[in-house]
């Protein structure tokens, strides 16, 4: 494109000027000389090259520059603002700069200049020029952008956030203002963009240090270190160069929910070695072992027996403990907080942070362990259980739970008496407790035996009342007659039958036909109604043996024998709820019985 200011100069006028110009273009007598000439001087400033120019003059806002084009160009005067200073450094005319030619020419036909575009190339090339990939480099952190930082090292290169610090710091903006050491990770001279790690320059210091001291220290030794990271279960210290863990457990003697109580980042430290595996790479540290531990006293000043006043500390199912003093706990089991009480969880009797008083019971040093007792700091209720409940004594409670064996009955809190099912009724089998009494029923008893030592008390609802057994029953049952009665129960030997409301009889199986059987079920069942013949009443075992294949037949008294007989002749076998046929007594007595639960 031909310049029209150029050729203003001569005084031409835009329609003389047109003429002349396509004239020249058209007579083939010019070969194109006029075009060829403005082609081939466009082709010496070649775009995007720095080149040299001079500062003809400053209007205004604008510098001119006199590059020795057919025009000149024309540059903004904030290009030389100077970061540095914050000001502009103001042009001289005349002066001989380096300008970038951006373009020959524009859609209006100017030439596009930058000052500032040139002299970032020219450091660009001075800096690719000094360094290389892999050399180190100090820069001034100017800005966070995304992804990263730049990095001013005479230009500005690119930092990666991950490339920061060997742990990623929560904010790298904390970086800026700061000047930092940083490896070149890449140089894209294309692109003109330089990657650079700080990190991978820390790592490489860290493993010349790492090795120098893992050849160094030892187990035993007294390091100072930096804390780098907390985890719940425990620090991290930067040795110089290697990190050792500095355990939760490690830090106190005393107890530790966080290591944030301990230790904050960066805080320096004196730290213990505890052990070095080199192999690994593994070194685990100690805040605590610095001093004495507690439990090296622990019996001198806890002796067995003694009482302390603590501070519980933790709460389990199974019990609580307590601390004595720091780095001393004992554990108070559930068993140990309450004579009388029933606990079914510790926090019934304590909360984390009550000061209680407590009794040593035992203590294992080799484990750290120290049993500790809160009702044993209190009156025994059971001590005076003998004096406050003599055997014959009338006691009202409530049936707090049923077993296969019988009753419990709260008699004051926390002290309980058992009334067996032998001991609920004078002439009813009680198989079950249930068929007398329920969970939750008052019930009135005699006290009919305290054993202080086994902490029980024996119940008894039957002896509220006279035996009917050395009363009325004998009286009323006479062998031979015949009664009726309802089948309470079967069993492999023969049947109960109820004769009134809690008087049962035993028809045992010989006595059920004249045929044989098997089974008393092949002839009666639970429930129904039949009629017996009393065989006879044994007032001293309570039993009443019954027949029912003798109901047509005319009743003969069995002779009584005695004992000069039976000295002379086998025992006979007797049936009908006397004899070995019988299982023995209708309600047998366990020797002892289990424990409450």
């Amino acid at each position: 494109m031909v310049n029209r200011n150029l050729l203003r100069q001569y005084d031409l006028s835009d329609a003389e000027l047109d003429n002349e110009l396509a004239e020249a273009f058209s007579r083939p007598e010019t070969g194109g000389d006029v075009e060829n000439w403005l082609l081939d001087d466009q082709q010496d400033f070649e775009s995007n090259k720095v080149i040299k120019g001079r500062i003809a003059r400053i209007e205004g806002d604008d510098v001119v520059i006199d590059i020795g084009y057919k025009s000149e160009g024309v540059i903004p005067l904030n290009e030389w603002f100077d970061e540095a200073t914050g000001e502009i450094v103001m042009p001289i005319a005349g002066e001989d700069v380096q300008v970038l030619l951006e373009s020959v020419e524009d859609e209006t036909g100017n030439i596009l200049l930058s000052y500032r575009k040139a002299k970032r190339q020219k450091e660009w090339e001075m800096i690719i020029s000094k360094h290389k990939e892999g050399d180190v480099i100090i820069g001034l952190v100017t800005k966070k952008i995304k992804g990263g930082l730049l990095v001013n090292i005479g230009v500005n290169v690119f930092l990666p956030a991950s490339q920061v610090d060997i742990r990623r710091p929560p904010d790298i903006g904390d970086y800026i203002n700061r000047s930092i050491e940083c490896k070149i990770l890449k140089i894209d001279e294309a692109r003109r963009n330089i990657v650079v790690s700080r990190r991978k320059l820390l790592e490489d210091q860290r493993e010349d240090l790492k090795k120098k001291l893992l050849s160094e220290i030892e187990p035993n030794q007294i390091r100072k270190g930096v804390v780098k990271n907390i985890a719940d279960f425990g620090a991290f210290v930067d040795l110089g160069g290697i990190d050792g863990l500095l355990h939760i457990t490690d830090m106190t003697w005393g107890r530790v929910s966080n290591p944030h109580e301990i230790v904050h980042i960066d805080q320096q430290l004196e730290v213990y070695v505890i052990s070095v595996d080199k192999d690994r790479e593994k070194i685990a540290l100690g805040l605590k072992q610095k001093s004495q531990s507690p439990w090296a006293s622990v019996a001198d000043k806890y002796p067995i027996a003694s009482r302390h006043n603590g501070e519980v500390v933790n709460v389990m199912s199974y019990g609580a403990f307590v601390k004595l003093e720091s780095g001393i706990e004992g554990l108070v089991h559930i068993s140990e907080m309450s004579w009388t009480k029933r606990i079914n969880h510790p926090n019934e009797m304590v909360s984390i942070g009550d000061q209680i008083e407590v009794q040593v019971l035992n203590i294992n040093k080799d484990k750290q362990e120290i049993s500790l007792g809160m009702k044993q700091v209190q009156n025994n209720p059971w001590d005076k259980v003998a004096e406050r409940y003599p055997p014959g004594t009338i006691v009202s409670g409530a049936v707090r739970n049923l077993t296969n064996y019988g009753a419990f009955i709260e008699i004051e809190e926390g002290i309980d008496g058992l009334l067996h099912v032998t001991d609920m009724s004078w002439v009813r089998k009680v198989t079950h407790p249930s068929e007398v009494v329920n969970k939750g029923d008052a019930v009135t008893c005699v006290v009919l035996n305290v054993d202080q030592e086994r902490k029980r008390i024996a119940l008894g609802l039957k002896q509220m009342n006279n035996d009917p057994w050395e009363g009325d029953i004998p009286g009323r049952y006479k062998a031979g007659e015949l009664r009726k009665g309802k089948v309470t129960k079967l069993t492999n030997f023969g049947v109960f039958v109820e004769l009134e409301p809690g008087l049962e009889g035993l028809l045992h199986i010989s006595e059920l036909s004249d045929d044989k059987i098997e089974s008393p079920e092949e002839i009666v069942k639970v429930g129904d109604d039949i009629e017996v013949r009393v065989l006879r009443v044994d007032a001293a075992d309570r039993k009443i043996g019954l027949s029912r294949r003798k109901l047509n037949e005319p009743y003969v008294e069995e002779p009584e024998e005695t004992d000069d007989d039976d000295s002379n002749k086998p025992q006979r076998e007797l049936r009908g709820g006397t004899g070995s046929a019988g299982a023995g007594n209708l309600i047998n007595m366990p020797e002892s019985e289990p424990d409450q639960e």
